[in-house]
């Protein structure tokens, strides 16, 4: 799906869209733990924060696409990255 499709794929801070380019692990999460990190990530107040948020859903991630005998692919982008160069933290 496309980001704003409904999918609780959308952030709405600047235009920041979550999908399954920056989410680390995306299709091994529900709509629900999806819409959990996003709003994590969204409420952070800093850079360090955000990215305190990630590391630890990357490690949640790893640690599930281990148990599926995956390889956990890395995110094209970095919500963080896009975050902070867009003015979002102080």
């Amino acid at each position: 799906m496309r980001p704003g499709s409904g999918n609780g794929s959308t952030g709405s801070r600047k235009g920041l869209h979550f999908n399954q380019d920056n989410m680390l692990g995306w299709s091994m999460m529900s709509a629900e733990e999806r819409t959990a990190h996003q709003n994590k990530i969204m409420s952070a107040n800093s850079y360090d924060g955000c990215k305190a948020a990630q590391a630890e859903q990357h490690k949640t991630m790893e640690a599930r696409a281990r148990e599926k005998g995956q390889a956990l692919p890395a995110p094209r982008q970095n919500g963080c990255d896009h975050m902070k160069a867009q003015g979002m933290f102080n």
